[in-house]
């Protein structure tokens, strides 16, 4: 091994040979090789070939205190000394996982009181589906079973993750989805309606509920779930108007009300939780990623107040939990993530400072040819590659326009991801005016070099070549 690219090659030969990665064609991967990531620090990453790329999607959406923080180091290795692991089954418990489970409590809010510990959000929303339907056969409801989500929502991986989520290329493999769940579409203004009033489509899309609940009838329906902002499906931003009625039709029809706070969670748009910004009272909220700041896997579930009444004090035994619930080491890294959140007010600094200086810096990509539906919430953001905005023309799917923005984004030293034609960003809590104006330069360029690539290739359209590039 006499260079880096001999080091680069072996790993990929290996990786190729015994790794098999998430949502990935292997068969593909294996012609071009993994990107081998060897180092990080704040907001960047390095890979084995020495590049430095800024880390706009914070990992996966998980990294909100940026990388190399030596207290989070710290607080595994003096948890591991002590006691590195022992479980919360048999009436036992761990300083950390009880401590944990106080703090984040006071965190969600007074409508809260418990919390349940697994080590990823597909874990905790199969927690949910097996709560939810608990609770009301507890309540001797038991025909209370249906879960209602949405179109392109993102839940988790697992069977029951994937069922709740409504993505279509997931369901066509493995049977999916499981009896009773149902959906509903999603509320995507650009997409959907974009000449329609903005509050007004959003209490349409909210709608879509009220149809769904009566059409299966409200006596067999438990809950609906969605995340605040929808991640994983493109960053779909709903209108002001759709978690207060959400929350309205949920009340209406006494069905619980799930938030999956995966993503929202813990800073990302501002608040401790994206329903507090939003404007909704979930009866539970799934979270994970952000509370380590993916230092170390751990997910749970806020229980509110209403459900753990049912379930403490009328369920009898829950039979449900995993060997890593509550995880010693997890729950104390996360004890020390939070700390640094909270005496850094990086929360409240998304909220009044870098959150408003990215939504005016991101406001101007719509100036871009390519650039249709540019908006931003809290750290988080998305726009979608258009082939002519003016007419609300898209690209065919079998272009791949998010894919060629992909590459030319990590050659030229940014992660910024693709969802089918939409490209988002979700950059580290901890990012500086500084860093952002850094990352808003890289997504200009990178913006330029696909336009450039599809117009040598002759795709764009002839209306959009008369735009001025930004």
């Amino acid at each position: 091994m006499n260079t880096i690219t001999d080091f680069t090659n072996d790993i990929q030969t290996i990786d190729s040979a015994h790794y098999m990665h998430p949502f990935t064609d292997h068969k593909g991967l294996a012609e071009k090789g993994a990107r081998i990531i060897t180092k990080a620090d704040n907001v960047y990453i390095w890979d084995s070939e020495g590049h430095k790329i800024f880390d706009a999607m914070s990992g996966l959406w998980c990294v909100n205190v940026g990388y190399g923080r030596k207290e989070l180091v710290d607080a595994a290795a003096k948890q591991m000394t002590e006691l590195p692991y022992y479980n919360s089954f048999f009436q036992t418990a761990t300083v950390p996982a009880v401590k944990l489970a106080e703090k984040i409590v006071q965190l969600a809010g007074d409508n809260y009181s418990h919390v349940f510990f697994s080590s990823s959000g597909s874990e905790s929303n199969d927690t949910n589906i097996r709560m939810v339907r608990h609770y009301w056969a507890t309540l001797g409801q038991p025909e209370r079973k249906v879960i209602i989500s949405r179109n392109n929502a993102y839940h988790g991986s697992t069977m029951a993750g994937a069922s709740l989520g409504g993505m279509g290329g997931m369901h066509a493999q493995g049977g999916l989805p499981i009896p009773d769940i149902a959906h509903i579409e999603q509320p995507y203004h650009y997409g959907l309606a974009p000449t329609e009033d903005r509050d007004a489509f959003g209490m349409r899309a909210a709608g879509w509920l009220e149809t769904k609940i009566l059409e299966i009838g409200a006596e067999k329906v438990a809950a609906f779930i969605g995340e605040p902002v929808q991640g994983a499906g493109g960053v779909i931003i709903p209108p002001k108007t759709y978690w207060p009625e959400i929350q309205r039709i949920c009340d209406k029809y006494g069905i619980l009300l799930i938030c999956d706070e995966v993503i929202c969670g813990f800073g990302r748009v501002g608040k401790w939780f994206g329903s507090q910004l939003l404007g909704c009272k979930p009866d539970l909220m799934t979270f994970a990623k952000g509370v380590t700041s993916g230092y170390i896997p751990l997910g749970g579930v806020v229980v509110g107040k209403r459900v753990a009444k049912v379930l403490i004090e009328l369920g009898g035994e829950f039979n449900h939990g995993y060997t890593y619930s509550g995880h010693p080491v997890a729950c104390a890294v996360a004890l020390a993530n939070i700390d640094i959140l909270e005496h850094e007010g990086l929360v409240d600094r998304v909220l009044n400072e870098t959150g408003p200086y990215l939504a005016q810096q991101y406001a101007e990509l719509a100036k871009h040819p390519l650039v249709g539906g540019a908006e931003s919430i809290g750290l988080m953001a998305g726009f979608v590659l258009m082939k002519d905005k003016a007419n609300h023309i898209a690209f065919d799917e079998d272009v791949g326009v998010g894919m060629i923005c992909r590459g030319h984004c990590f050659a030229n030293g940014l992660i910024m991801r693709a969802v089918g034609d939409r490209m988002i960003i979700a950059p580290p809590l901890c990012t500086t005016k500084a860093q952002i104006d850094e990352m808003m330069v890289l997504i200009h360029k990178c913006l330029n070099a696909t336009l450039n690539d599809l117009e040598q290739r002759g795709l764009m359209h002839h209306v959009a070549l008369k735009m001025n590039v930004a």
